[in-house]
């Protein structure tokens, strides 16, 4: 098996001591009248104990060894070696040697896991040493964390244990007398191994062998610590999720606490012990150097606590992940692993501070037990500290927590039943380790969350230097050297990846109301408000939550969204519903009591009775939690392959895939189907659900294996000259435009046409003004009444210098809303205009003196006068702005697109670059190129329909973050609450958006703000979507699949691979909202299936015989289907109950039916198909009236339909001319029906590319999605 085996609790366990003949020289040394203190003894590995322990099959003893390395065991004694006293450590030493199982049975090989140093391993053990006493100690423990080349970690805990090994009688009798001695201890020491750090369960069971080795004989030992070890190798591990494992070792009961999910560790340790250590300050210290990567040290007395606290810190940087040097105990020994020059993480006793202190340089040296930080060149740490504003918030949410147990319990009655104590101490612990958890992620974010502004995905590169220039001057120094680690590096490569992890839930989750409104800016420039918020402020609130994105607003009139001038600029703090969330509930799944013996038919007989316990919690969650349903999927699959019941685990992990992908083994799954014997596998091929998993489990093994990207790039300015894909790529990686059609003019404008590439001299400087002009926008100072005129969002892009105007001398300043005259002497201002009121712009000629100086005149209808500006040099320039601007503003007005405004002022601000970075003659002309709307007005009628401009509401983009736009394939909306700030559980109304890739974008139907910027379900097209009250969407894919996406997690863990063929429809019977039996899809081939939308699983299946089936509908009960070229309507077993047939003129031209309405009440049949520019009517209750075709103005084709109140929307393509372009940009309409009169109410044209999907929201809106050429959701309002 390998590393397919299934996660079990126990790795290994080995006895540790002194070996025979060191015994030896410790009984002469005594003899020779020498102290026990200066006699160290050096321990050895005397017994190793690991899986399995009961006898299997020859074939599967062999893949289990696989797993481990064969040993043999160099620790059985002959057996004529001279026997000592009763008690003596040679007889001691004979029992862990397993002397004892020598005479049951012969000498075996230890089979020792592959991941185990057994060199180290007995210094870790007894780090300080191993002595022989005078006086019995008390048992101890500590804890131990084993790291591989690859990363990868084991963990252990060790218990001493001391044990008398001579009891006042003789020893040696030579001849020349007799010797008596008092009692002496001998220490031994029990390490249970384990990969999974169960730190506390594990000190648990082996406090449990302690009460047993206390009280047996000597002689019994042996056989103890081997039934304990075997009990521990018969615990599973519990899957990621909210499922714990209790198992019963006497006396105590024992819980295995589950990780959050598969990225994260289990946590099985006090989180709250730092912060008994040390002070907020300190602890930040240390938090500091870790994120710095500095070579660290721990101290403490106690070798216990080392390791807890070294693993907690840790768990503090999550999700960032430790990438150096970690050993959290060293042994006296390994004094010098310290000298390395790498960064580590290690840990020593408080001995050897001193030392440590004088021999090395540049350590920092943490002292536990007083909670000092210092360093061993001096007394203070001299580095730089953690973001001011990040650690006061962390300061202040540490004096929130209740780390004291006594005085959680207080006021509740004592516990008279231990189990009952333990029970209250876990549950308090959990819901701390929570809190502590929130509080130090939230640090993390507050550290890193503007990281995803300077992140290129397409091209994997940060721009690190742009990032440093928007820290804080006193922050800058940390930063540089944070952004030079590996944990740095690693946490880089995961937001590339855009990992969806407790970080990226976070800083999505804690975005605030402006953040949100400018997540679909490209230039991100700060606003006024927020420049002259952070300059008064004091550095708590400072820029932490600066990474502002701006979302689109509500459907109302009003295309501004406004928010109380004091909340402009949000404190770094978290509100407090935030931070006071509690901990998902968890479910405890107790085991079967362990067997008391090893014999086979007890562990077969504890395996019996714990998958009958799996059956009843199967049965008992199955319909109500498909989580838990999941879990214990996970762990019936596993417990049966332990007990070779393949198929039966075949059939467990056959569920678990279809309700949570999450957790499916898939190296399991792949071992269990190549070991399937010749009967198995005859049997599971008459099984279709395991026939299904077998031949998808062969045809993911064919695929070659596609490793993710592992890169981070750093931006750096080109060297050589660059070509127009290359240019492309340079501008997307330095974050100036992602646009690839602005890429390709402002490439046209940089070349001037002359050239095919653009000079590296040329980038720079382009790049250079570029920053520079953003830094000055941040520099603007502008009075407070300036300011308080201004809107929330605005910002100032563009200045003027000092120039002669109508209305005085001043600088004219530009916003994305207006243009605003700053007058000079008395601080003042005149707002010249708003872009919407601006009537015509046009350069003239002002006279002073004896010469003509150019100016720029604009006439606006908010004031009778014409401004007037003598702009001299700089007047071409400002025409080609304020043109651009105008046009935008009126494009963006008139198509309720403020995508159009958005990209405006990306091209002004590319044309100021331009005229910066040229400055030739020819440069006004290189700009021009840029002035992409103040072009197409010319060219494409301003103007929108009237019934258009009416109807409506807002256009959103869900390409926003991609380089090109996406055909929307699907579009979905699920109800939910509209308040943008929903009660804790209330679920936000949402649109989900199918896009190209098996992409989903998901948007907030409240603020039109996007929620989720990529959702992957496979790499397929995707069909078709549908919302079920379960807080379920399900997607229809290309790839044959149905993929399930849990709306409240955001996640796609479950799919449905029944169809053998693309996924085209589903559907539901809206009549019956709880009937989970009524839902229904459909593939291309035709079949139809009927879930069990609860269970995941098929209750019905039937086929039709057709080209192809493409979509489905459910009214009253009846299915309807389109069949290509008909459309049939079924009985409720699956048999033809009529069909209407493509018109034979129609038929013969190769047009099939694309889409269908039906209106029951009416008795109507609506259809269209994508290659007739008309419907067809049909009338359901009288099969002998003649269908009714009615021709749709102005298209070839149709796409889609939906009902809406009493109206039909229908998605059109235009007509097409020679070349196959459409006549007009506009003919892509969507048309309303009047299905009482047959006609056409309105014409709504609004894409540029044909209209793909439709969807309702509440029959209040319709959506429509376009083509890639267009790429863009209109939303309408309905009447």
């Amino acid at each position: 098996m390998a590393d397919h085996l299934p996660p079990l609790l126990l790795e290994a366990c080995v006895v540790v001591g002194a070996s025979h003949s060191k015994l030896r020289e410790v009984y002469q040394a005594i003899n020779n009248n020498e102290t026990l203190e200066h006699l160290l003894l050096e321990p050895e590995v005397l017994h190793v104990l690991a899986p399995p322990f009961v006898t299997r099959s020859q074939a599967e003893s062999e893949a289990v060894r696989s797993h481990g390395k064969r040993r043999r065991s160099f620790l059985r004694k002959k057996r004529d070696q001279p026997h000592l006293a009763a008690a003596t450590p040679s007889q001691a030493l004979h029992v862990f040697a397993g002397g004892g199982a020598d005479r049951r049975r012969g000498s075996e090989d230890v089979i020792v896991p592959k991941d185990i140093d057994l060199m180290a391993l007995p210094q870790l053990c007894f780090p300080g040493g191993l002595q022989v006493t005078k006086e019995q100690k008390d048992e101890q423990f500590h804890f131990l964390v084993f790291t591989d080349v690859f990363g990868n970690k084991t963990h252990g805990v060790v218990m001493q244990c001391y044990h008398p090994i001579l009891e006042g009688r003789s020893l040696f009798q030579n001849g020349a007398g007799s010797f008596k001695f008092s009692k002496l201890f001998f220490a031994y020491g029990f390490c249970v191994i384990s990969k999974y750090p169960y730190f506390t369960a594990l000190k648990d069971c082996l406090s449990c062998l302690l009460i047993q080795l206390k009280t047996c004989h000597l002689s019994d030992m042996e056989e103890k610590v081997r039934e304990f070890a075997a009990k521990l190798a018969m615990v599973p591990i519990p899957p990621p999720g909210q499922l714990h494992l209790m198992f019963t070792l006497h006396p105590l009961t024992i819980v295995l606490p589950s990780r959050e999910d598969k990225d994260q560790p289990a946590i099985d340790l006090d989180l709250h012990l730092p912060f008994f250590c040390f002070r907020s300050r300190q602890l930040l210290q240390v938090l500091s150097c870790l994120l710095q990567e500095q070579r660290v040290v721990l101290f403490s007395a106690d070798w216990a606590r080392l390791t807890l606290v070294a693993e907690s810190l840790l768990l503090f940087l999550q999700p960032l992940s430790w990438q150096q040097p970690y050993v959290p105990v060293l042994a006296k020994g390994m004094l010098d692993f310290l000298m390395a020059p790498t960064a580590f993480l290690m840990g020593c006793h408080l001995s050897h501070f001193e030392r440590v202190t004088a021999e090395t340089d540049d350590l920092i040296l943490i002292n536990i037990d007083n909670g000092s930080v210092s360093t061993s060149c001096c007394e203070t740490v001299d580095l730089p500290e953690i973001p001011l504003a990040a650690a006061d918030c962390f300061t202040q949410r540490c004096l929130s927590l209740n780390i004291h147990f006594d005085l959680h319990q207080c006021h509740r009655a004592s516990c008279a039943d231990i189990s009952e104590q333990r029970a209250q101490r876990r549950a308090w612990q959990h819901s701390l380790n929570h809190d502590i958890q929130r509080i130090t992620l939230e640090l993390i974010v507050n550290i890193f969350r503007d990281v995803g502004s300077h992140l290129n995905y397409e091209h994997r590169v940060f721009n690190s230097e742009e990032f440093l220039k928007t820290r804080e001057p006193a922050e800058q120094l940390f930063y540089k050297k944070v952004l030079e680690t590996h944990i740095f590096h690693s946490f880089l490569k995961d937001r590339l990846n855009r990992k969806m992890d407790s970080f990226a839930r976070m800083e999505l989750g804690t975005r605030s109301a402006m953040q949100k409104m400018k997540a679909m800016v490209e230039v991100c420039r700060p606003t006024m408000q927020e420049i002259q918020a952070h300059r008064k402020s004091s550095v708590t609130e400072s820029r932490l939550n600066k990474r502002l994105g701006m979302s689109l607003p509500n459907l109302r009139d009003d295309q501004t969204i406004n928010f109380q001038r004091n909340s402009l600029l949000p404190r770094i703090i978290i509100s407090d519903p935030t931070s006071r969330t509690t901990p998902k509930p968890v479910k405890v799944f107790q085991l079967p009591d362990l067997p008391a013996s090893l014999s086979t038919h007890s562990v077969q007989s504890y395996y019996s009775e714990l998958i009958q316990q799996l059956d009843k919690a199967i049965v008992s969650v199955h319909n109500e939690n498909p989580a838990l349903l999941a879990r214990f999927y996970f762990l019936r699959g596993f417990i049966n392959t332990l007990c070779s019941r393949r198929l039966d685990a075949l059939c467990d992990f056959q569920n678990l895939y279809k309700t949570d992908t999450a957790i499916f083994p898939t190296q399991l799954v792949t071992w269990l189907v190549d070991s399937l014997h010749r009967g198995e596998r005859k049997q599971a091929d008459r099984r279709p659900e395991l026939k299904r998993l077998i031949l998808r489990v062969k045809t993911e093994n064919k695929k070659p294996s596609v490793q993710p990207d592992d890169y981070v790039k750093k931006f750096e300015l080109p060297r050589k000259p660059l070509l127009q894909e290359e240019f492309v790529r340079c501008v997307q990686e330095c974050g100036i435009v992602k646009d690839v059609a602005t890429i390709h003019r402002l490439f046209d404008a940089l070349t001037d046409g002359q050239t095919n590439q653009v000079d590296p001299k040329v980038f720079r400087v382009f790049y250079t003004f570029w920053k520079e002009t953003e830094a000055e926008a941040q520099d603007v100072s502008l009075p407070s009444e300036v300011i308080d005129h201004l809107d929330n969002n605005e910002c100032v892009h563009k200045l003027s210098s000092y120039v002669k105007t109508s209305h005085g001398v001043g600088k004219i300043a530009m916003t994305q809303k207006r243009l605003l005259l700053l007058t000079e002497g008395r601080p003042g201002f005149l707002e010249i205009t708003k872009f919407r009121d601006i009537q015509e712009v046009k350069i003239a000629s002002a006279s002073f003196v004896l010469v003509r100086i150019p100016s720029l005149r604009i006439q606006t209808s908010s004031r009778p006068e014409v401004f007037e500006a003598n702009l001299k040099t700089e007047t071409e320039l400002w025409n080609l702005v304020v043109k651009e601007m105008w046009a935008g503003r009126k494009m963006a007005d008139q198509h309720k697109d403020p995508q159009y405004m958005t990209q405006a002022l990306t091209n002004v601000l590319l044309m100021d670059a331009v005229m910066g970075c040229l400055q030739t003659q020819r440069s006004i002309i290189a700009a021009s190129k840029l002035a992409y709307f103040d072009k197409i007005k010319h060219e494409v009628p301003m103007m929108v329909p009237k019934a258009t401009s009416e109807t409506l509401k807002h256009k959103i983009n869900p390409s926003q973050d991609l380089a090109e736009p996406q055909t929307v394939h699907v579009l979905l909306y699920t109800p939910g609450f509209l308040s943008f700030s929903p009660s804790p559980g209330e679920m936000k109304a949402k649109l989900w958006v199918a896009l190209s890739g098996g992409k989903v974008v998901v948007f907030d139907a409240a603020s039109w703000s996007m929620l989720q910027d990529c959702i992957q379900v496979g790499e397929s097209q995707l069909n078709c979507m549908l919302g079920l009250i379960q807080d379920q969407v399900w997607i229809g894919s290309q790839d044959s699949v149905i993929y399930i996406i849990d709306t409240d997690s955001m996640s796609c863990n479950k799919q449905l691979t029944e169809h053998r063929s693309e996924v085209t429809g589903l559907t539901v019977d809206t009549r019956e909202q709880h009937n989970s039996q009524q839902t229904f899809s459909c593939s291309n081939d035709g079949t139809i299936l009927q879930w069990d939308s609860a269970s995941l699983k098929v209750k019905r299946q039937f086929c039709l015989s057709c080209d192809r089936l493409s979509s489905i509908q459910i009214h009253d009960g009846t299915l309807w289907c389109c069949c290509g070229d008909s459309i049939m309507e079924l009985k409720r077993n699956g048999t033809p109950q009529r069909r209407m047939a493509l018109p034979d003129d129609l038929r013969s031209m190769l047009i099939s039916f694309s889409s269908f309405i039906v209106i029951p009440e009416r008795g109507q049949l609506w259809t269209g198909c994508a290659d007739s520019g008309e419907l067809c009517l049909w009338h359901t209750n009288n099969d002998r009236q003649p269908s009714k075709r009615l021709s749709l103005p102005g298209s070839s084709g149709v796409t889609c339909m939906i009902r809406v109140k009493d109206q039909i929307w229908v998605g059109c393509r235009g007509r097409s001319s020679v070349g196959g372009q459409c006549d007009s940009q506009l003919r892509n309409q969507v048309l309303v029906m009047d299905p009482e009169s047959h006609t056409v109410s309105k014409e709504l044209q609004a894409h540029s590319d044909s209209v793909q999907t439709l969807c309702s929201a509440e029959d209040r809106y319709v959506l429509s999605g376009s083509a890639r050429r267009d790429g863009k959701i209109a939303i309408w309002k309905v009447e």
